[in-house]
């Protein structure tokens, strides 16, 4: 589920790649509007399949096509359950699967979610990933951490708002000086009452092509398009930033599989099969060439 889109208002730390969206997460017209779409979905849940909650299009983390690495990595949950995988596909970004998706029993589990997301019931993370700075490997900056003195030299830096990024930017006085560019990348679309998604690839692209000397965003989400282009290059940023008052602005986030709170048993099912699968999903991190570390203990 592209785990960095952020559900949290923006007065708030920022949570991984879940973009703010609380005025469109108000929104109950489609919910509504379906009431028999829940009641029929849950007709087909059987304990052969798993039904999985997914965005048709929101690469790189998923498509209808299963070219996303979340839809590998859920066909690979689904095998070490001894079940077939079964997408409920979506035509809304995945900030909505829970409220849309997997709270009307559509489908039963989603992909990716930040494991202190306390709308769902999170299983053991299999990964964590980091917020990154995209560079052209020909740059004359050295910009490795948030405190690098050439980050003031850097313009235009692409962001996105609702982000980590956009808590720091704010934080070193660099956010008035690229919010322009930041909306170009939208092509200046109106995110009033709506949800309106960065490209990465744009995002990417753009530092490739020398139209911005950085960009921020989550690796999952940026890597693919990195890969792609031997001309870049991806600096993991270091998770020991606070904002101006001293509160911690996380920037490392654990990653888990989700479900509703109450479905315990497909709970207990997915972290008895996480040992016998993690090998295999971190083989797709890695052909995605996503950085990742081992989740943090427990606290």
């Amino acid at each position: 589920m592209a785990s960095h889109r952020i559900t949290q208002p923006r007065e708030t730390i920022p949570s991984s790649r879940r973009i703010a969206a609380a005025v469109a997460i108000s929104f109950f017209a489609f919910a509504q509007s379906q009431p028999s779409m829940a009641e029929d979905a849950s007709k087909t849940a059987n304990a052969s399949t798993l039904r999985i909650c997914a965005a048709a299009k929101e690469l790189p983390y998923s498509a209808d096509d299963r070219s996303g690495f979340e839809n590998k990595i859920a066909e690979i949950l689904a095998d070490g359950l001894g079940r077939k995988a079964e997408f409920v596909w979506s035509q809304k970004p995945a900030i909505y699967a829970v409220r849309d998706q997997l709270d009307k029993n559509l489908c039963d589990v989603i992909i990716g979610t930040d494991t202190s997301d306390d709308r769902v019931l999170t299983s053991k993370p299999y990964y964590r990933a980091a917020y990154v700075f995209i560079q052209r490997k020909d740059s004359p900056l050295k910009i490795d951490s948030w405190n690098s003195p050439d980050l003031a030299k850097a313009h235009p830096i692409g962001f996105v708002q609702g982000t980590p990024a956009e808590v720091m930017m704010t934080k070193l006085d660099l956010y008035n000086d690229n919010i322009n560019y930041v909306s170009s990348l939208t092509n200046f679309k109106d995110k009033r009452n709506s949800y309106t998604r960065v490209p990465p690839e744009r995002m990417v692209v753009e530092v490739a092509e020398k139209k911005s000397d950085l960009a921020v965003g989550f690796a999952p989400e940026v890597a693919r398009y990195v890969k792609a282009n031997d001309a870049l290059k991806m600096i993991v940023i270091p998770d020991d930033n606070v904002r101006s008052d001293g509160v911690p602005v996380p920037h490392h986030f654990d990653q888990s599989f989700a479900v509703r709170k109450d479905d315990k048993d497909l709970m207990a099912a997915i972290n008895t099969a996480l040992p016998k699968v993690q090998t295999k999903i971190e083989a797709v991190l890695k052909d995605e060439g996503i950085p990742f570390e081992a989740p943090q203990p427990p606290t």
